[in-house]
């Protein structure tokens, strides 16, 4: 059965989380990470060296970082699925699973920490606002990107979907200002509407 180390509330395991739940995967989870603290383990590390959350396990084969993970599952469980019927719509999906990581991650990251993990009279508003600023010009730019297919890769769900549909429930959970992204906001509400994207998205934010 396939293993994954980490926490629930973790952003990247909930990915994971996310893709074996729409692949219909049974899996064994353990608390790791955050709060649970064995990332530095010397046992975890053998498996990981990054010190981080997730890690997999699955037909011997040992695997970390989450996007990789999710585009293993896609490729391994996933046909059909997650993975992209077609080799353009597959580039295309890899492409955005790439810009969540490049270019997203950042800014997003900082609003988390700072507005989640911070305490008020701790955190930093400039730059707060500087991470604001720039998620809203990716967001902004992939609203355009929406405008013309219901899903990231086209017309179908796919792996693409999971690291930007997963930092999507963060954006507009944060008590921001946020520019108009219609195409997005419905892009969202199409997620909310799956059942695993309920279960190990839509949660408190800790």
């Amino acid at each position: 059965m396939l293993k994954i180390w980490g926490r629930k509330n973790s952003i990247n395991v909930m990915k994971v989380l996310w893709a074996c739940d729409e692949l219909g995967l049974a899996f064994d989870r353990v608390d790791l990470g955050g709060a649970f603290g064995g990332t530095q383990e010397p046992e975890y590390l053998a498996r990981n060296p990054n010190a981080r959350v997730p890690t997999i396990e699955d037909k011997g084969l040992v695997l970390w970082e989450s996007n990789a993970i999710v585009r293993y599952l896609a490729v391994t469980y996933g046909n059909p699925g997650l993975l992209p019927a077609d080799t353009q719509s597959r580039w295309i999906a890899e492409q955005w699973m790439d810009w969540q990581q490049t270019t997203l991650h950042t800014p997003a990251t900082k609003l988390f920490w700072e507005l989640i993990r911070t305490e008020p009279e701790d955190r930093d508003p400039e730059g707060i606002e500087a991470a604001r600023i720039s998620a809203g010009e990716a967001w902004t730019l992939l609203d355009e990107v929406l405008a013309k297919s219901e899903f990231l890769a086209g017309a179908e769900f796919s792996m693409a979907d999971i690291p930007l549909g997963a930092a999507a429930f963060r954006w507009f959970a944060f008590d921001i200002e946020r520019p108009a992204t219609p195409n997005v906001r419905a892009w969202y509400e199409r997620l909310c509407q799956r059942p695993p994207y309920q279960t190990h998205i839509m949660n408190p934010m800790t």
